[in-house]
């Protein structure tokens, strides 16, 4: 097994190319055990790189991750969001915090608006590196945020990520979002890579797959990860779905293997609206 791949950030941090999503994590009482091994699981295959929100199970998932890491917080990048209904200057430091308690922690890696909503860019920038100069986050980014939005950031205010919905069947980032990120030198952060597999039963992907004694959801991270300045976050709620994802960083598609699956999935051919799930 090879070590798992980094990608830079605008700060100079490397983290983890694959991290662990927790999306859709800890709905599920009768999961938690299981979802509690896959998360530390993946720690030990060096996923270290660790996603949540407290949107997801309203804070359940943060509680998990917590819980999760307990033992571990030092070998982990924590990645948070913050909901656009908090993300004023006087409630992102209250979500912030409440946050980290549900995490146990006393400060969180990234931290990045889930969404734009009503609150200008520019009093959230500001909350977020208020939280960053007392040390309760250690940068911001941004999620689900389109060309024209990044364009409306302050001057001089840099994401540390795009967290966007990114896939086979979901390549419109590819047309513009994704160019002007590396122009920017902020890597993309690709959420459900696999589209919750909805695309696995895609003929072209078995093929592929087969052809590198690979699973389809291993050929469809591959190609996400394939350009080297991509995060992908799939949720794993077992630990043989984490090794499984965890084995995609072994994988290497062909230029034949990424034509096939150009023909199965086309790339864009103009500008799309973002998707967002």
């Amino acid at each position: 097994m090879s070590e798992v791949r980094t990608v830079a950030l605008p700060n100079g941090t490397l983290v983890p190319a694959l991290g662990q999503g927790t999306w859709r994590m800890a709905e599920d009482r009768g999961k938690r055990s299981a979802e509690l091994a896959a998360l530390r699981r993946g720690l030990e295959l060096g996923l270290t790189l660790v996603d949540t929100a407290e949107m997801y199970a309203e804070g359940a998932a943060e509680e998990l991750v917590g819980e999760a890491l307990r033992g571990h917080r030092d070998e982990v990048f924590l990645v948070s969001k913050v909901l656009p209904s908090h993300a004023g200057a006087r409630d992102v430091a209250r979500a912030c915090h409440d946050s980290m308690s549900r995490l146990e922690t006393e400060h969180i890696d990234l931290y990045l608006l889930h969404w734009r909503g009503t609150v200008p860019l520019e009093e959230t920038v500001d909350a977020f590196e208020r939280l960053q100069q007392a040390g309760s986050i250690g940068a911001w980014g941004v999620s689900n945020l389109d060309t024209d939005d990044l364009a409306q950031l302050p001057d001089g205010a840099l994401p540390q990520t795009d967290q966007v919905l990114y896939n086979l069947s979901r390549r419109g980032p590819e047309y513009d979002l994704l160019p002007r990120l590396r122009e920017l030198s902020v890597p993309a952060m690709a959420y459900s890579p696999v589209e919750q597999g909805r695309i696995l039963q895609e003929p072209a992907l078995h093929s592929v797959a087969d052809a590198h004694d690979a699973t389809p959801a291993q050929v469809a991270l591959a190609w996400v990860l394939r350009g080297g300045d991509t995060i992908a976050i799939p949720k794993a709620g077992t630990n043989a779905h984490v090794e499984e994802n965890r084995k995609a960083l072994d994988l290497h598609l062909t230029a034949d293997d990424l034509a096939a699956l150009d023909a199965a999935f086309p790339p864009p051919s103009q500008k799309q609206p973002l998707d967002i799930l």
